[in-house]
């Protein structure tokens, strides 16, 4: 996280990365590493789930929830957890609907 912060005022020019890597106490070297080496293998799945939940949300049709989604990955042969499927809808926001329950609202 502290990397990606760097980066990112690093590309606008604002301050030297030396400057930066002192202030947020990590090494410098740790920083140009990071930006050689490129997304980590889970980053990497983690893009290519969220894609496939997305393709999922949109083709069941009513806003399906978590457990559908992950039951639909199963389903399709993702083998993964729920609350890691909970966790990429959530940073995609994507969300289930939740229908109204029916209430009379006269005696």
């Amino acid at each position: 996280m502290k990397y990606a912060a760097i980066a990112g005022w690093a590309t606008e020019g604002e301050y030297p990365v030396t400057f930066m890597c002192a202030q947020l106490g990590v090494a410098r070297q740790g920083y140009y590493r990071w930006l050689k080496t490129g997304p980590s293998q889970r980053e990497r799945t983690d893009a290519e789930l969220t894609d496939t939940i997305r393709e999922i949300h949109h083709d069941l049709r009513g806003d399906p929830g978590v457990r559908r989604v992950w039951a639909e990955l199963v389903a399709r042969g993702h083998r993964t957890a729920r609350k890691r499927v909970w966790r990429l809808m959530r940073a995609a926001g994507l969300q289930g609907r939740h229908p109204h329950t029916w209430r009379k609202t006269t005696v």
